[in-house]
């Protein structure tokens, strides 16, 4: 399928699934050298970073927890610019190595905003790991620890990203298209 209607919006496949675990299977390899020793945990931001945690998890090869955290930014195609923490961390984070999972950072107020809430749990350290990056977008100082891509700023769908709840079970990435960009 090279393109697909969702909704109101036409996409066309902009990387394809291989490409994606390919890159992933490299950060799951890299984030096991780094972390040799400290199992770490992972927070896997919900919904979007579902699919890129599984499959990263599924690469590891050192001793790590997983656990997850919902918030929320988007209506439809657009950041409301204000995070809304929904479903909070139970796990004791003192003196843990902690790796945040995003399947996207774009203004990186998200991130932002939960290394805040993390730092009064006591972590010993706070990674970050995104599967997207949209380095044009950025307007927080932050350290992207693992990053798989840099991409344009262009709106994705696919491998666990959404278009208004739709879209998520895509194999493949998806760009908008047309006039409707």
């Amino acid at each position: 399928m090279d393109t697909v209607k969702i909704k109101d919006k036409t996409f066309r496949v902009s990387m394809p699934e291989a490409q994606i675990k390919w890159r992933v299977k490299e950060l799951a390899q890299q984030i096991s050298k780094d972390m040799e020793g400290k199992n770490p945990l992972f927070l896997a931001v919900l919904n979007g970073s579902f699919i890129f945690a599984a499959d990263l998890m599924r690469e590891m090869t050192i001793p790590c927890e997983i656990s997850f955290v919902k918030l929320a930014s988007y209506q439809g195609t657009m950041s409301t610019g204000k995070v809304k923490e929904m479903i909070g961390i139970n796990e004791d984070l003192t003196g843990r190595t902690v790796i945040i999972l995003e399947d996207i950072v774009e203004t990186g107020q998200t991130i932002k905003q939960m290394i805040e809430s993390l730092g009064t749990r006591n972590p010993k350290a706070v990674h970050i790991c995104t599967l997207f990056f949209k380095p044009e977008r950025l307007t927080t100082d932050l350290q992207l620890d693992y990053v798989a891509f840099e991409i344009p700023n262009d709106f994705i769908v696919g491998y666990g990203l959404d278009y208004d709840q739709h879209g998520r079970g895509l194999k493949d990435l998806y760009t908008l298209d047309g006039p409707e960009k």
